[in-house]
């Protein structure tokens, strides 16, 4: 049972499992951002200045979502890792229906 705002356990669970497989699609989509930049047409220098910003800014971003997992935050990530669309629905139809609402209602504020 979880505690205050904590998370269901049985949530958490599913939470860190899925967790690296969220973080490995993140880094995907980071990988390919910067492998379209590589490929444009610009200059040497405004590619490396543009995957330097890139890499600056997605940096934080993965902070964001992935650093310092813990009970008390996880609906928060969680709703974060979904409004990125880095679990499928089938995934997040594996969680409880109570955690699938306020990770819903939390990225919905986001917007």
């Amino acid at each position: 049972m979880a505690r205050g705002f904590d998370i269901p356990e049985r949530d958490w669970k599913l939470f860190r499992q899925l967790q690296p497989l969220a973080l490995e699609r993140f880094c995907e989509n980071v990988l390919s951002e910067i492998r379209d930049i590589s490929d444009s047409r610009q200059s040497a220098h405004k590619r490396y200045l543009h995957v330097f910003k890139t890499v600056r800014d997605q940096d934080k971003e993965l902070a964001t979502l992935f650093d310092n997992p813990r009970r008390s935050n996880a609906w928060l990530q969680l709703s974060l890792i979904h409004s990125h669309d880095l679990l499928t629905l089938e995934e997040m139809q594996r969680f409880s229906p109570e955690t699938q609402q306020r990770v819903s209602e939390l990225a919905k504020l986001r917007i």
